[in-house]
């Protein structure tokens, strides 16, 4: 499979290349990471969805630009994928796994998108493609980097650009992986919320990365919320049974309650946030009346 790519005009160059080098030290390879210009009608932000992420508008001048797109460094010649910060951070035993598992990299992720040249400039489908490799170089790294909440930020934004390349190439059932990517994600926020109060991973190796849009970085408070949101839109992919569906619920309705009254409390907190927050709560307390038998509440007489 083939995918044709949009060509990116130099008179019109969304991004640049840094002068020092990268250096991959899992093969050795020197390459130019690639960054996005900032400013200059780029990016033209539009609405923030239901799920924190931020849409940008179609620039008459750059067209559509995919700022996620950027946010993952991938060797051109090994395929080995990570955020920045753990580029180099790699101990001899898992430069070896990452070294072996060159090859089924390359033919998993072409067997997706087809061969996708990560020398180039930057699009939505080496985009889409460097998530996918980063989640499968991220099951091969250590808990000193913290790589449970990276492949839950990487699984979320892979989702969002798998969405937005089937409706580019409707015809690839590419909608299928994002749905695949979305199931994936909510069960690695699961353990990120468990990682945020007992420490397993560092926190100060993914704080500044959880998004989980590139915009704005909600934190912790983000992290509850979208697995709230998760939560409930996949209940019946996660939890076959009812037990198990109020578990999950009750967890995520408890962790929401949290935030809200913290938001209440604190004029730090945005607003949008609060607000999301405590629609949602109530969102997942009618779905847990409803698995309970509970009637609805009538509304209150005008």
């Amino acid at each position: 499979m083939r995918i044709k790519q949009p060509e990116i005009s130099k008179a019109k160059a969304i991004s640049y290349r840094v002068k020092d080098k990268s250096t991959c030290k899992v093969c050795g390879f020197e390459f130019n990471r690639e960054q996005l210009h900032s400013g200059g009608g780029r990016l033209i932000a539009g609405k923030l969805t239901q799920e924190l992420r931020r849409l940008y508008e179609v620039s008459k001048r750059y067209g559509k630009v995919y700022p996620l797109a950027y946010s993952i460094l991938t060797c051109p010649q090994c395929l080995f994928s990570s955020f920045p910060t753990d580029f180099a951070l790699l101990p001899p035993d898992e430069v070896e796994k990452l070294k072996k598992a060159t090859l089924d990299r390359r033919t998993s992720v072409e067997k997706i998108v087809g061969p996708v040249d990560f020398a180039d400039d930057r699009n939505l489908v080496s985009g889409a493609a460097s998530y996918l490799l980063a989640i499968d170089c991220y099951q091969m790294r250590g808990m000193g980097i913290a790589p449970t909440p990276k492949k839950a930020i990487c699984a979320l934004r892979g989702a969002w650009l798998f969405q937005d390349m089937a409706e580019e190439f409707p015809k690839y059932g590419f909608e299928k992986l994002s749905e695949f990517l979305y199931l994936k994600s909510v069960s690695w926020y699961i353990p990120t919320l468990e990682i945020m109060t007992n420490g397993r991973e560092p926190h100060e190796q993914f704080i500044n990365l959880l998004g989980p849009d590139t915009d704005n970085n909600w934190s912790f408070d983000g992290v509850i919320y979208i697995n709230g949101y998760l939560t409930r839109k996949y209940l019946n992919q996660l939890a076959p049974t009812k037990e198990k569906k109020l578990e999950y619920l009750d967890r995520s309705k408890r962790y929401l309650g949290k935030l809200y009254g913290m938001g209440r409390a604190s004029k730090s907190k945005p607003s949008v946030i609060i607000d999301m927050a405590k629609e949602l709560y109530e969102e997942l307390q009618k779905e847990i009346d409803t698995i309970n038998g509970v009637p609805p509440t009538a509304p209150a007489a005008s």
